[in-house]
């Protein structure tokens, strides 16, 4: 049973809000927020990327920097770029990408069901990530960032909102990436009673994008009630902000690799990488046709990396096209033991194309094009408790920060 809940969301004004609405905090380098607030001062992006108000000669401590937060936060609500919903609402969330559309619920989603596994995951956190989004929640007492959550839809979802898209948005804008963002608010109490009824008939929802934002939601929920000798579980502190879009209208493209090869030439590396793969020369470059098959750039040219073991039965998560990569190429070849951590590899997510790859795999570097993780395998790999590997999965079009923002009361 997915419990979800209303709230009194805080939205920006509809003529606002392309200018305060912002990419995910994730997606950019503190340089590139850096470069958008210094022409858009509205940005929401002085908020979740507070790092950006500070010169890297500061040096300042976590708290510092999501002080600098809370006060952003206030101020864009004092000076009323931001409003605050009268009474507990659903928001119908809408994104447009060419032929693309997918369309959510924005709610609260119950935390005691993250805990008890209700919720569940693809992916392990990183440490100081959850701890960094853990002193942001504490410290500005606020969800600026939604979770974004997937269910197994059985096609009564579509009928439930049908009527909602049909009419005028709140708000509606065509961000600068050229994806169109539309709100609806959902105030009627029978439809906020229908919506809550066909949650509570899912099973599970499962975590697509922001297992650090869940994890920092949960960690906050234990302080909080830990302070509160009253807890009844009812507080906002035991639910987080969510946008719940059904399975079936989930983009997901693959998550591309560029390695550092250092002083090894391309005879040599071609060598070692054949030990384990049958290579075979492409007259131009293209995505893989299937989850053994891994597209490499190397040196101005393009090959087809077809792996020679047959893999494991008995493990769904090593037959994944970024455990191929990881186990039988990054590690033996590379060195490569832990790849969130290591300064040899980067990660490009798949909005990017593969002459974006070609510009950016310098001489030493060879570059990697993944096949993409069906929303099937998610659910697999979740619902056997397991987890993928790093960057397994790159949702498009990205969810704006700023559409709706959650205070904890």
């Amino acid at each position: 049973m997915a419990i979800i809940r209303p709230f009194r969301g805080y939205l920006p004004l509809p003529d606002k809000a392309k200018e305060i609405s912002s990419p995910p905090y994730d997606v950019l380098s503190s340089e590139e927020a850096r470069e958008i607030v210094k022409s858009n001062p509205k940005s929401f992006l002085r908020i979740i990327k507070p790092e950006i108000e500070f010169n890297d000669c500061d040096n300042p401590n976590t708290e510092r920097i999501h002080e600098v937060a809370r006060k952003n936060l206030e101020q864009f609500i004092d000076d009323k770029s931001f409003l605050q919903d009268s009474k507990p609402c659903f928001y119908l969330y809408q994104i447009s990408m060419g032929q693309h559309i997918q369309t959510g619920i924005v709610s609260e989603v119950s935390i005691e069901e993250y805990n008890n596994g209700l919720i569940k995951k693809h992916e392990h956190t990183r440490p100081e990530k959850e701890d960094d989004r853990t002193k942001h929640i504490e410290i500005t007492n606020a969800n600026t960032g939604p979770v974004f959550l997937t269910f197994k839809n059985d096609g009564n979802f579509e009928k439930l909102i049908k009527k909602v898209t049909g009419k005028t948005p709140y708000l509606s804008f065509k961000a600068n990436d050229f994806t169109i963002h539309s709100i609806w608010k959902l105030k009627s109490k029978l439809l906020i009673k229908d919506i809550e009824n066909y949650f509570k008939s899912i099973k599970n929802l499962y975590i697509a994008d922001g297992h650090h934002r869940a994890a920092a939601a949960a960690r906050v929920k234990k302080i909080k009630q830990g302070l509160n000798f009253e807890h009844c579980g009812e507080e906002s502190y035991n639910f987080f902000l969510s946008v719940i879009f059904p399975h079936d209208q989930i983009q997901i493209l693959s998550y591309n690799r560029l390695v550092k090869i250092g002083h090894i030439n391309k005879e040599n590396l071609m060598g070692l990488i054949s030990k384990n793969f049958k290579i075979s020369s492409l007259n131009k470059g293209k995505y893989p046709d299937s989850n053994t098959s891994i597209v490499m750039y190397l040196s101005g040219s393009w090959y087809d990396l077809k792996i020679r073991e047959k893999l494991p039965s008995n493990s769904f998560v090593s037959t994944l096209s970024a455990s191929i990569l990881q186990n039988y190429l990054l590690k033996p070849f590379f060195n490569i033991e832990d790849p969130r951590t290591s300064d040899k590899l980067k990660f490009i997510g798949g909005i990017k194309g593969l002459k974006d790859l070609e510009d950016m795999c310098s001489e030493k570097m060879v570059a990697f094009v993944m096949y993409p993780v069906k929303i099937d395998d998610l659910f697999i790999v979740a619902d056997a408790g397991n987890v993928m590997p790093p960057k397994s999965t790159w949702f498009e079009p990205k969810l704006r920060s700023g559409v709706v923002v959650r205070l904890l009361d």
